[in-house]
């Protein structure tokens, strides 16, 4: 390529608009401009996650992203923070098990500004050895922090049950172990192997032109800042190779008030045609106050203050699940009314009503979840990078709209069939004997 090739993927009628720039070097550049807000979410997205990483390197994906905040060739930490505050402006950044963000959001007229300190950290993180090991001790009062924080922690012990030693099943953080050992010759090298322009979206929401949002993020990319030899990106679309999945109860012992519960099995990839199907039954079995398991384990029972449903799906593996917390000593109970509602929903037993408010409740996330520019900037960025598709709303709502009481019907048999996996957090012995699946 040796041109910067332009498109647009929603016309203004269709929602839009949304347009895409490929730059010389690979690197994408997404927009959509909203009239009328006054505010722009600026991100860069870098396909990069936790679940790319080898044992060796667990958890560099994420140190690597707290380490581009401590100073650049041009600005230090300080500087950095205080550049965006200046104007009003919030910068941050995370880790996820497939990408890394790093994102501003700021006046219209400050965009500059947010493009050049945010791409300045990409392209120019000096990575020094006091920045190393200074920030080693601040993710180890993270991975601590995370672990205190039970509800949390929980999932992530979860996803280690269910995927076992896969980089699916490992922690984003990586472990105090893991962290300790990495040295800044791995973390500088996987950034110079994976910060790569053709590995990079750029993505824009608000007030903005799309033809300036290129004009920005060519001259703040002008630098060529790695020669190093790069590693391929991660082809995950379309996967027909699934990560193996493991059931079983295990019990973690925790001083706490409230025990917690994980109950799941396997649930669909990312792009499975039935996505929508399982968004409508999400909202059925767990997914607000009128849904099946808040009604019978809170309102009919008071058993648990929380239970809800969730979901993560990847490109080649997903996950559906319950969480409960309650009191110790109603464990076991909660954990036999939420398998007997699960079973009896597997079984068809789900009403007219029961669909249309799953349906009303989907539809409702996806229209007000997009409602401010953080939202926008997040949505284009990930249909570039993750999914390969930029629906409409209106699509969308047309998909959710086709679903079928016997669609929900067939696809919870399905789902609910699959080997369950229990996680228990709480002061209980390690015997599973009171937790059988």
């Amino acid at each position: 390529m040796t041109r910067a090739i332009t498109s647009t993927l929603l016309s203004p009628e269709a929602g839009g608009p949304v347009k895409r720039t490929v730059l010389p070097s690979g690197l994408r550049v997404l927009s959509q401009s909203v009239p009328g807000f006054r505010s722009v979410t600026f991100g860069v997205w870098v396909g990069v996650g936790s679940r790319d990483e080898p044992i060796q390197l667990s958890g560099a994906t994420h140190f690597l992203e707290h380490l581009l905040f401590k100073g650049t060739e041009r600005r230090d930490a300080l500087e950095i923070s205080a550049s965006l505050d200046a104007v009003g402006g919030e910068m941050n950044a995370f880790t996820g098990k497939e990408y890394t963000c790093y994102y501003a959001r700021v006046l219209d007229v400050d965009l500059p500004l947010a493009v050049d300190v945010i791409c300045d950290m990409i392209t120019s993180a000096t990575l020094t050895a006091e920045d190393v090991e200074s920030e080693r001790d601040v993710i180890d009062e993270e991975i601590a922090m995370h672990a205190d924080e039970t509800s949390d922690h929980i999932h992530d012990l979860f996803a280690e049950q269910l995927w076992g030693e896969t980089p699916l099943g490992r922690s984003i953080t990586g472990t105090p172990e893991s962290v300790a050992g990495l040295s800044r010759k791995q973390v500088v090298g996987w950034y110079r192997r994976r910060y790569l322009p053709e590995n990079i979206v750029v993505s824009v929401a608000g007030n903005v032109e799309h033809s300036d949002v290129v004009k920005l993020v060519r001259k703040a990319f002008e630098r060529h800042w790695f020669t190093g030899e790069s590693e391929p990106a991660p082809v995950r679309r379309g996967s027909a190779r699934r990560v193996p999945t493991y059931g079983g109860v295990r019990v973690h012992r925790r001083d706490v008030e409230q025990a917690h519960l994980v109950l799941g099995m396997p649930g669909l990839v990312r792009n499975d045609e039935w996505r929508f199907v399982a968004g409508v039954l999400h909202g059925i079995v767990g997914g607000g106050m009128s849904s099946r398991l808040f009604q019978e384990v809170r309102e009919k029972r008071s058993l648990a203050y929380s239970v809800f449903t969730f979901g993560s799906a990847y490109a080649d593996s997903g996950m559906v699940g319950v969480y409960a917390a309650c009191l110790p000593k109603k464990a076991p109970e909660v954990l036999d009314v939420v398998r007997a509602e699960l079973a009896t929903i597997a079984k068809g037993n789900i009403t007219p009503d029961e669909l249309l408010r799953g349906k009303g409740q989907m539809r409702g996330s996806v229209v007000m979840g997009l409602e401010d520019t953080g939202a926008k900037m997040t949505r284009i960025a990930k249909a570039e990078l993750v999914y390969g598709e930029l629906p409409t709303v209106d699509e969308i709502l047309r998909r959710i709209d086709a679903v079928t009481l016997d669609d929900v019907c067939d696809l919870a048999a399905d789902l609910y069939a699959g080997t369950p996996a229990l996680t228990v957090m709480g002061p209980f012995s390690e015997d599973t004997s009171a937790f059988v699946l």
